[in-house]
């Protein structure tokens, strides 16, 4: 089986070097907020193009850090996608303010500018940004809008480790990003992790007090925060294999590039790719088709992985009956939700491996 992600494909010199910092860990006698975690943020700034960063417990918990560090809270609405992984709304819900969901491009699956104008009202008070799929958003024009406005630019970058908008990095745009280090991402753990990147010292100071219980020293609390500490052994094996990730980045590229020049299946459309190859990482490679079902049963039968990112969008999920939306609906969501698909793009896919992926959409007869 051509698996989605194949970690047993490693390298055994990562291997090593992991099991190395392990021991590094182990041997220094202390587990939590220490020199590795120290060590990571400054090598996560120095490689994403970061001022600071903050290392917490996930991605979620970086952007309801990021959020409560803002001020934001209840009654307060910030606009977002309802494709997306659900952390990306939860963490709204839980700093105790209002989602509210735009429509998104029917070319890339991201959140639209235009719909998202239609959902401002005097109670917004950031709009967050999904680059889904590994594929950086129209940052230009949300930057612009977000100034207009007076609101908050939020970008959750959990799938765009390394991504670029005309040549300025994704996670450098907005008043604060949230990343996400669980192991199937560009970079990723072997459990959970998370960061909060931004420019503002005073949010930097704010959500460093709020992930470890809003205290500022020991026994003094400021805040009232929460319990999302990097540890150091999460921290320690993500400064091993940050040292890869631009190499990963490449062969990503390299296969989303081949992916997409192979494929050519009238019943199945490929995501165009964007026209600046530094706007895409390529943390999914993603296809429609209307026989979306048939398709999972064709690769699988072929020997070959297959997942849905993301079957149900937002506003359909039972916790969220009632969730306000842009103006009449979001069609175009609605179809992406019921058509998309994920085929594997890891970098330790072979050349064999990538021609078998393409011969099996190619012979997909619907």
């Amino acid at each position: 089986m051509i698996l989605m992600n194949d970690f047993k494909r490693e390298e055994e010199s990562l291997i090593s070097a992991q099991l190395h910092a392990v021991e590094r860990v182990l041997r220094s006698g202390w587990y939590v907020l220490g020199n590795e975690v120290k060590a990571f943020e400054t090598e996560w700034s120095t490689w994403s193009g970061a001022t600071n960063t903050v290392g917490v417990g996930n991605g979620m918990d970086a952007l309801e850090i990021g959020i409560r560090a803002l001020g934001i809270g209840p009654g307060d609405e910030i606009i977002t996608t309802p494709m997306t992984a659900f952390a990306t709304v939860l963490s709204i819900y839980r700093a105790g303010a209002v989602p509210v969901l735009a429509d998104i491009d029917p070319d890339t699956g991201i959140l639209d500018p235009d719909s998202v104008e239609t959902c401002i009202t005097p109670r917004t008070k950031a709009v967050m940004v999904v680059h889904l799929y590994g594929q950086s958003a129209p940052l230009d024009r949300f930057s612009a809008l977000a100034t207009n406005h007076g609101i908050a630019l939020i970008e959750d970058c959990a799938q765009a480790h390394g991504a670029k908008f005309n040549g300025k990095a994704c996670g450098t745009w907005g008043t604060f990003a949230g990343w996400s280090f669980y192991p199937t991402k560009n970079l990723g753990a072997i459990g959970d992790g998370g960061a909060l990147t931004t420019e503002s010292k005073e949010i930097d100071e704010r959500s460093r007090r709020l992930r470890n219980y809003g205290q500022s020293v020991r026994y003094y609390h400021s805040d009232i925060g929460l319990n999302s500490r990097l540890d150091e052994l999460q921290a320690a094996i993500l400064r091993e294999r940050l040292r890869h990730l631009t190499q990963w980045t490449e062969q990503r590229r390299s296969i989303a590039s081949a992916l997409y020049a192979g494929i050519s299946n009238q019943r199945v459309r490929a995501l165009p790719l964007p026209t600046e190859k530094e706007r895409h990482v390529h943390h999914l490679f993603v296809l429609t088709t209307p026989k979306r079902d048939n398709l999972l049963a064709h690769l699988k039968a072929a020997g070959i992985d297959s997942l849905c990112h993301y079957p149900v969008p937002v506003h359909r999920q039972e916790c969220c009956n009632g969730i306000r939306i842009a103006p009449g609906s979001l069609p175009r969501a609605e179809a992406h939700a019921a058509t998309c698909l994920s085929i594997p793009c890891h970098p330790s896919l072979t050349s064999e491996e990538i021609s078998k992926i393409v011969d099996s959409v190619n012979q997909f007869a619907g």
